[in-house]
């Protein structure tokens, strides 16, 4: 059915789904249109996504085109289920791998525009990129895809939108941004590191993590492992992001009492300080070094604060376990 729609009747769709203006003045617009179309046959769609893609920075209007036009979401998922069989077991090509990321930089195109965000997430698209984060293959084709599907988690959370984390926290991508944090390449890593800082930043996030003390040790024994590897290997990029995340967590009372007696003592010494330049991560590391100051008074429990469930069952407050257990878990 796809493919017999004639077509005039798909290009009418699609211009029809976006208003037009002179944002296309650089760029053809016929041949936008034409692409477009093309994704919906297979014969055609591969150029039609490598062109697209290298558009997409220039066609402000593009995530609405693609997303109104006929067939053209079916199609970009058609082309992320068709490489499930090559990655368990794992014999993605780098051809497979560059054709399904040209896919994925045009959904991330569509999770970034605010017209079409909102339906992108009621849709549950990103459910689809799971499995490419599941992965653990280090060779090159399995590196890309994972980093350009944490794009487009990165490209939702970086709206700072309540409905984002909402919807992620119903979902599975914490302990999979987490597994990539621990054992991704710098790159990964550090974008799996910011989707974890942007998800914290938000007071559902924080609570969510800090409601039991599974959720919070997990979190800080990966936070842990990377400042003990980050000690060795310095990058200043990814560091500015885990001094993030730890002073995020110092915001919870609970989170603040465990991180006095298991931050990692390379936070605390000169160990990173020729790394530390930039402005900002060196007064987010001040501040986090503050906020853990020893103080009087009794802290409360991790899962103390109010805060939706989101889809997980509901668990008593459970009270930290004593010094020599958080240091055992890291």
């Amino acid at each position: 059915m796809m493919n017999t729609l004639p077509t005039q009747s798909r290009l009418m769709n699609v211009q029809q789904g976006t208003p037009t203006s002179g944002n296309l003045q650089h760029v053809d617009r016929e041949k936008i249109y034409q692409w477009i179309i093309e994704l919906a046959s297979p014969d055609t769609r591969e150029n039609a996504l490598l062109e697209l893609s290298k558009k997409r920075e220039v066609v402000p209007e593009l995530a609405p085109m693609l997303w109104h036009s006929f067939g053209t979401v079916a199609a970009l998922l058609q082309e992320i289920i068709n490489i499930y069989p090559a990655i368990n077991p794992p014999h993605l090509t780098a051809h497979q791998s560059n054709r399904v990321c040209n896919a994925l930089a045009l959904l991330q195109c569509v999770a970034s525009h605010p017209e079409t965000r909102s339906a992108f997430l009621q849709a549950h698209i990103p459910l689809f990129l799971y499995p490419f984060l599941h992965t653990v293959s280090k060779t090159r084709p399995f590196e890309y895809l994972r980093l350009t599907s944490l794009g487009v988690i990165g490209a939702l959370v970086k709206t700072d939108e309540q409905e984002v984390i909402n919807f992620l926290l119903t979902t599975e991508i914490i302990p999979l941004c987490l597994r990539i944090m621990e054992s991704g390449s710098e790159l990964s890593k550090t974008v799996a590191t910011f989707i974890l800082q942007k998800i914290l930043l938000d007071d559902t996030g924080l609570s969510y993590i800090c409601q039991t003390y599974e959720r919070f040790s997990h979190v800080a024994m990966i936070l842990g492992k990377m400042v003990l590897q980050l000690a060795k290997e310095q990058s200043a990029r990814l560091l500015k992001h885990v001094v993030r995340c730890y002073l995020r967590l110092s915001d919870n009372p609970r989170a603040r009492e465990a991180l006095r007696q298991c931050l990692p003592d390379q936070l605390k010494d000169n160990t990173f300080a020729s790394c530390l330049k930039d402005d900002n991560s060196q007064r987010w590391l001040q501040q986090l070094l503050k906020n853990l100051e020893p103080q009087s008074g009794v802290a409360g429990t991790v899962g103390s604060q109010s805060g939706p469930n989101l889809g997980m069952p509901n668990t008593p407050n459970i009270p930290l376990p004593p010094q020599q257990s958080l240091n055992g878990a890291s």
